[in-house]
């Protein structure tokens, strides 16, 4: 097998979903016997400002997106839930039928709002918690 360089291995990664992404470290973490949660205060400490820092620290950084309704489109939504889950087809129907569901949970804030905004883009009702 061919060694991948760093770009190589950040290319795929970024064609990954969060889902599919969260597995991948999961797995790494088993397998390697590590926990990659320390890097993430490292890199928010190193990044921000000594005052910032502290906020930074004593801020959520964990959410979930809970999909409240959907609305009149409803098959868009259904195809959003999808690209932002990986769920099957009837998995993503049965959870959007069931709503107020959560479609991902203890996701960063970014993530968070990034699928709030495709879901509301699709015609959903949703909230961040």
């Amino acid at each position: 097998m061919a060694k991948l360089s760093q770009e190589d291995l950040l290319a795929q990664f970024e064609e990954m979903t969060l889902i599919e992404l969260s597995e991948f470290v999961k797995a790494f973490e088993e397998k390697f016997d590590v926990t990659a949660a320390a890097a993430a205060p490292v890199v928010v400490a190193g990044g921000a400002a000594g005052g910032a820092a502290a906020e930074a620290a004593e801020e959520k950084d964990e959410f979930d997106v809970i999909l409240t309704g959907a609305g009149d489109k409803k098959i868009q939504v259904i195809k959003v839930v999808r690209e932002l889950t990986s769920l099957g087809l009837k998995e993503a129907k049965d959870l959007v039928d069931g709503a107020p569901k959560p479609v991902l949970e203890k996701v960063a804030k970014d993530a968070a709002d990034k699928a709030k905004e495709a879901l509301e883009g699709a015609g959903a009702s949703v909230e961040v918690k």
